[in-house]
């Protein structure tokens, strides 16, 4: 039970505090190489990272039972289901927010992409789950949020803040994959198949839009194998892992601490600052997205889960 909760609670905070940092080594690889080219990069080294773990840990369960485990065909249906699905809306967020960071500060990309936290639960609605009134309200304070952010004095949206709502909406449904895949497969395997795909898919785009140069990737190191091993192959995995058996209310919580890493991050190394108005969406974004985690009250919950707390 206690190793249960450092998993639920540990983990997501770790996740984000990576995430957090990660936006600055994003921001600076953003000045060198294209979104793709970047992306399949990253990929490329979470792959190989995780593929050796799951080696690692396949031997160790191997001599644990001293052989008797066996693939479970249904296991491996599902992880290679999970990991195309989960690996297909992966790209389409991280494509999507590395191309937003080309004209967007860390800090402010950290904190649009914050908006998953309300999504996820209004995407339940569509779900036939009944949502509480504080998800509406979450919504009002993030559309103001948002506004306070994003919109300029003339009433225009900078593209680099689209490209990362964009890529709100994609974690969204990235969230609720591994919710469904994440019960019938093992973590640390679904994250890697999700970075083969990942991998895979960001290269092709690569090679179709980009012109990638040995001497930009070479520039980039740092940032690529920072956020391919610790943002890609480890946070990744964490989320995987807390996510498992949890309650989803904690862990989007805590997850959701990724955007006050990244304005710190961002404020720190980078020197990013942002007006006063910038601020007050921030911090209206905050609020939305820790409402939007709230328990619902007893007379808001569906019978099937007031029944289950008497």
């Amino acid at each position: 039970m206690k190793v249960n909760r450092i998993r639920q609670n540990v983990f997501p905070v770790l996740a984000a505090s990576i995430w957090g940092t990660a936006f600055v080594a994003q921001s600076v690889g953003a000045d060198y190489v294209e979104p793709f080219t970047f992306n399949a990069a990253r990929s490329a080294v979470a792959f190989l990272f995780l593929l050796v773990l799951c080696i690692l840990l396949r031997l160790r369960r191997k001599r644990d039972f001293r052989g008797e485990v066996k693939p479970v065909p249904a296991a491996q249906k599902n992880l290679l289901l999970g990991g195309l699905c989960c690996g297909v809306a992966l790209t389409l967020a991280a494509n999507l927010q590395q191309k937003g960071l080309e004209t967007t500060s860390s800090g402010k990309a950290g904190f649009i992409t914050a908006l998953y936290i309300v999504i996820v639960p209004i995407a339940g609605v569509f779900l036939k789950k009944k949502a509480p009134r504080t998800i509406w309200v979450s919504v009002t304070l993030a559309v103001a949020g948002l506004y306070c952010l994003c919109i300029k004095e003339d009433l225009s949206v900078s593209a680099g803040d689209f490209y990362i709502l964009l890529c709100a909406l994609c974690f969204s449904a990235h969230i609720l994959l591994i919710d469904h895949f994440t019960q019938k497969v093992d973590g640390v395997e679904l994250s890697c198949a999700q970075f083969l795909v990942a991998a895979v898919l960001s290269a092709v785009g690569m090679l179709v839009t980009e012109t990638p140069t040995l001497e930009g990737l070479r520039l980039c190191l740092g940032p690529i194998l920072y956020v391919g091993i610790f943002s890609s192959g480890v946070a990744y995995t964490l989320q995987i892992l807390a996510q498992k058996d949890s309650n989803p209310t904690v862990v989007a919580l805590l997850l959701s601490l990724e955007a006050v890493f990244a304005t710190l991050a961002g404020a720190i190394v980078l020197g990013d600052r942002m007006s006063g108005k910038e601020y007050v969406g921030c911090v209206l974004m905050l609020v939305a997205v820790v409402l939007a985690q709230l328990p619902a009250s007893r007379e808001e919950q569906p019978q099937e889960e007031a029944a289950l707390d008497e």
